[in-house]
């Protein structure tokens, strides 16, 4: 199957864009039951309506196509990790000096070049000390 096929067929339907409201709705609920239930005697509620609520949430969007998208795209991305190249410590060391030196020696060079603009502009306007 090309890219454009696979495309085509993952865009989310009406009713998938219903599903994701509805997950939305319900782990916004189980987090105002939390509060809600808060200043009852009985703790174990309020955390019972957010956990609840939030897992609700997760299976109703688990469920929807925009779901199986993110399922998707997490597989792929840890696909894509492997393919990763990790540099050797050794690599990353040396990498790493070179930036350090480079930021030094640009800084040094900002540095003279912010100290003579100075002292130019104090010769051409004849203020400063």
């Amino acid at each position: 199957m090309n890219d454009e096929a696979k495309q085509a067929s993952a865009v989310p339907a009406t009713a998938d864009t219903a599903q994701l409201i509805a997950a939305i709705c319900l782990a916004l609920g189980g987090i105002v039951a939390f509060y809600v239930f808060k200043s009852r005697p009985e703790a174990w509620l309020s955390w019972l309506a957010l956990v609840g609520g939030l897992l609700l949430g997760v299976v109703v969007f688990a469920i929807s196509q925009y779901g199986r998208n993110f399922w998707q795209f997490f597989l792929e991305s840890r696909v894509e990790l492997r393919k990763v190249f990790w540099p050797s410590q050794k690599e990353t060391m040396t990498t790493t000096m070179v930036v350090l030196v480079f930021v030094v020696v640009a800084s040094a060079f900002f540095w003279l070049l912010d100290l003579m603009l100075a002292y130019a502009t104090k010769f051409f306007t004849g203020s400063g000390s």
